[in-house]
């Protein structure tokens, strides 16, 4: 059992949607802040999405590494206490806005100051610093970081170009072009691997943080990786594609709740017989890597382990695919073996058969359910939400609540009828159309689930302008900011009193 042995709730908020001046959320002080507002308000768990460095569309879920950091996260300010910045440098970022995340602006001006420290690094950086520098390129050259650093290095001189659309020597690997541009570009290699060392150094600082103060960090991992990454360019022989590096098919899910025409992902999909016949040691190293990072890891998609949405790559929807069979118990047995017990939980939403709960269960891994998918059903009861579970009321991909209430008759099937929902959605929570995102919040409290998670837009009543994410687009996501003025006293003392009352405010256990 990975869940608190005592219940618990906590906050989700991603970690660029962090309060603070520099354009977007980051690791360093704002952070630990967050955790000190966690503690205030009784909440154990901080929940957040896969940390890696994003691409197209600055989605979380298509990240150009499995196993490296987000640069963008990396902590502005203890640049200057390191010495590798003057303070003045900061102020570009300081005229973006605070509430939204301009991407477009942002993203230069952050690179700029980053490419300035990992420059600066060599002069300005003292022995300690220089040390750990070397024993972490030691710890991570072999396996990810090596790949990782020559991937960012190509890609920039292909102007940020898909691998894919490399020239051949490079989309292949030539052994000697490599090697030519490794030569040529080391300057460049050695900014990748030292942005990583502090992206891992100021994680480090978090994670102890965090620990002292008694907060879980509970952390998201794809089941795909993306095309367009250095896992995917630097070991084809994990994925099924053809010898252009181009897969048949691609990853997906049919029509749900979420999208009419299904979602396509476009993520390539494994060659499940080729991790078999290697123990899954990808697999093992992954579930290692975030385990170092999060006491607890949700890995997004659990049913694809079981059977998983095949899409032909040529396809503008995801409504036609077929069903292949996935690894099964063999990948988890493999992992337990290697890892001890499994500090995931499994995202088990959507088109869940009885074959994918059974795995689940016999696996001992916890499930999701969330209430705004639930609370307006037909057989919905808060007594059937099992202890080995964690309750939302939302997730990143929902609406926020308040949003959500407002805008069912959207999602409202044609014999429904919007005004029995409301009054049904009512009743069940025992509230008002005004109080829905306190009312749903204290229903989650009250379900037997070990865990009840909380967007941080549901505790502070946000309606739809707050939403962080709408699967299926890729516009205008990724870019809700939390306020560090909303952090008030009052909410606080709000939030105590629903833990207190629910009986969510002992320590972790």
């Amino acid at each position: 059992m990975i869940l608190p042995a005592a219940k618990q709730a906590g906050a989700c908020l991603h970690l660029t949607s962090l309060p603070g001046k520099y354009g977007c959320g980051e690791i360093g002080a704002q952070a630990r802040n967050f955790v000190d507002a966690l503690v205030s308000m009784n909440l154990r768990v901080w929940q957040f999405l896969p940390a890696g460095p994003t691409g197209y569309g600055n989605s979380p879920y298509q990240s150009l590494s499995t196993f490296a950091g987000n640069e963008l996260l990396i902590d502005s300010e203890n640049l200057v206490e390191l010495g590798l910045v003057r303070s003045d440098e900061l102020r570009p970022l300081m005229n973006l806005p605070q509430d939204r995340i301009d991407f477009a602006s942002l993203i230069p001006l952050k690179n700029a100051l980053l490419a300035h420290a990992a420059d600066a690094f060599p002069r300005r950086a003292n022995a300690q610093l220089r040390q750990e520098l070397d024993a972490f390129n030691e710890a991570n050259d072999r396996f990810w970081l090596r790949d990782y650093a020559l991937y960012r290095v190509l890609k920039g001189l292909h102007g940020e170009q898909s691998w894919i659309d490399w020239g051949s020597e490079f989309r292949l690997k030539s052994p000697r072009a490599l090697s030519q541009a490794a030569s040529d570009h080391g300057a460049l290699l050695d900014r990748t691997r030292i942005l990583q060392f502090l992206f891992a150094r100021q994680w480090a600082e978090l994670r102890r943080y965090a620990d002292s103060r008694g907060v879980q960090l509970f952390g998201d991992l794809p089941i795909y990786i993306a095309m367009d990454s250095a896992d995917s360019w630097a070991h084809p022989e994990l994925l099924l594609t053809g010898q252009d590096g181009r897969p048949a098919f691609v990853a997906g899910v049919p029509p749900d709740y979420f999208s009419a025409d299904g979602q396509l992902w476009g993520n390539p999909l494994y060659d499940w017989p080729y991790h078999a016949a290697n123990d899954y040691a990808w697999w093992v190293e992954r579930l290692r890597h975030a385990s170092a990072m999060a006491d607890m890891v949700r890995i997004d998609h659990f049913r694809g382990f079981e059977s998983y949405w095949a899409v032909p790559a040529a396809a503008a929807n995801a409504r036609t695919g077929r069903w292949e069979q996935g690894p099964g118990d063999r990948i988890f047995d493999a992992i337990r073996a290697a890892l001890g017990d499994l500090p995931v939980i499994a995202e088990d939403l959507g088109i869940i058969t009885p074959a994918v709960e059974q795995l689940r269960e016999r696996q001992g891994i916890p499930g999701m359910r969330v209430l705004q998918f639930d609370v307006a059903g037909e057989y919905f009861d808060i007594d059937k939400i099992t202890e080995n579970s964690v309750c939302y009321t939302g997730t990143h991909d929902n609406d926020t609540t308040l949003g959500w209430f407002n805008n069912l008759a959207r999602e409202a099937q044609p014999d429904q009828d919007i005004a029995d929902i409301r009054t049904q959605v009512l009743a069940r929570t025992g509230g008002t159309a005004a109080t829905i995102h306190q009312d749903l919040i204290r229903l989650a409290f009250s379900s037997a689930a070990r865990l009840a998670m909380v967007p941080m837009q549901d505790y502070l009543g946000l309606d739809s302008v707050a939403r962080m994410n709408i699967p299926g687009t890729v516009a205008d996501n990724w870019r809700w900011r939390l306020l560090q003025a909303q952090l008030t006293p009052q909410l606080a003392e709000s939030v105590c009193r629903m833990t207190a009352l629910a009986g969510r405010d002992t320590a972790m256990g």
